[in-house]
């Protein structure tokens, strides 16, 4: 039903209460911020000022009528082919489907490309939330500047630039849930604010003196070690005891060897139908092949080596060679140590050896005798500025590498 407010929002406000579980779109002559957020907390769908675009209105009446038949069916086979016969996954999605029904925050580990965000979709999706909202958020992909204010909002003049009021993430997500993938790269101005809002249920926009209640269910990702982050000042140690309550670590492909042959027949399938190519069957040998390949890139690396198959290849059939798997593939990662940067991560001792052998350095190597020979003439600021990285980041490589910053007798 679509409905405009007018100036009569009560009467809209107990037509939506009397209307439920009935879906109800506003189209308001008097459109504002305030007004919209009551009404989505009550229940409605979406909410536009007029005069709205027709497409848009009916993107979004088809939205709401087509998961009960497309979405619904089509979702069932892709979770199972994610889920797999593998024991490890079936008892993690066991785990899963029990988080669903709770109202906990979750914490979800895993290496890159595990399928941390198709996990956290499942939840949403078997909660009782699922007709609300799910706001998912890459905490690595926004600048450190912008992330409060993406995250909690701000209002009209509370910095340079805001010359409008704006709904933060997690005030978007009232109702429903928010996804924060990656919250190991939070920054520390970030993590005290998110936790006043996991232990009050509370958000406070950058430059507002009110502060507003919301309902949102928090699931958390990362593929770093938060256990032993929180030891350093990198992580704060009370967040992360809040955000591990539900904690479910998704296992590696190289070990889910059983599933490997069903996830690649569904992603054939749907990376055929995506890209409108022939789905391509593989041969014995392809399947030997992606049986003993060690998968650092996970689940993800599996699907863009398909698609680049399905694209390149000229037989009817997959053959290794359209697969084009490294002969020396990077050892596999698992979760990343503590003190491992995400912007820029060294390779591992094993690495070493072989460059030391061919008369090269490795990474490692390079930045420990930079460190060393530099130190003594060179302040942290131009250390890190020589070697192209952060304070932070060269911090955390000093911790991993036992090299601790000597000062001389005297020094601050």
């Amino acid at each position: 039903m679509l409905l405009d407010p007018g100036r009569n929002e009560a009467g809209v406000k107990q037509l939506i209460n009397d209307l439920h579980p009935l879906p109800v779109f506003i189209h308001a002559q008097h459109a504002s911020l305030r007004s919209a957020v009551d009404l989505m907390k009550l229940g409605a769908r979406d909410y536009w000022p007029k005069p709205a675009p027709l497409r848009d209105l009916l993107r979004a009446i088809k939205r709401v009528a087509g998961p009960t038949t497309e979405s619904s069916a089509a979702s069932a086979p892709a979770v199972d082919a994610f889920v797999g016969r593998s024991s490890g996954m079936r008892s993690l999605m066991n785990m899963a489907n029990k988080a669903a029904k709770a109202r906990s925050t979750v914490l979800i580990i895993g290496e890159t490309g595990t399928g941390k965000e198709l996990v956290a979709q499942h939840i949403h999706q078997a909660s009782q939330r699922t007709h609300k909202p799910l706001i998912s958020v890459n905490c690595a992909a926004i600048p450190e500047t912008l992330i409060e204010s993406e995250l909690f909002g701000y209002e009209k003049g509370a910095f340079t630039g805001a010359n409008a009021q704006r709904l933060g993430l997690i005030e978007a997500a009232d109702g429903g849930t928010l996804f924060l993938d990656e919250i190991g790269e939070l920054p520390a101005s970030a993590q005290a604010r998110l936790l006043r809002f996991i232990q009050e249920g509370e958000i406070r926009r950058i430059g507002s003196v009110e502060s507003a209640s919301v309902d949102v269910r928090l699931i958390c990702a990362t593929h770093r070690n938060l256990m032993e982050l929180e030891n350093t000042d990198v992580f704060r140690r009370d967040l992360f005891h809040r955000i591990n309550v539900l904690r479910l670590e998704l296992p590696p492909l190289r070990e889910r060897g059983d599933d490997i042959e069903g996830l690649t027949k569904f992603l054939i399938k749907r990376v055929s139908t995506k890209l409108q190519l022939d789905a391509k069957p593989l041969s014995p040998d392809a399947k030997k092949a992606l049986s003993s390949y060690p998968w650092p890139g996970n689940v993800r690396e599996l699907e863009h080596t398909i698609e680049r198959a399905l694209v390149l290849a000229d037989g009817e059939v997959l053959e290794p060679h359209d697969l084009n798997l490294p002969d020396k593939p990077a050892k596999p990662k698992g979760i990343a140590k503590p003190f491992a940067s995400a912007s820029a991560v060294i390779e591992p001792e094993s690495t070493a050896s072989s460059d030391t052998d061919s008369g090269e350095l490795s990474l490692e190597d390079y930045f420990q005798r930079f460190v060393l020979e530099n130190q003594d003439a060179m302040n942290e600021t131009e250390i890190a500025q020589k070697l192209g990285i952060s304070r932070k980041c060269l911090w955390e490589r000093r911790q991993r590498f036992d090299l601790p910053r000597t000062r001389k007798k005297g020094g601050a």
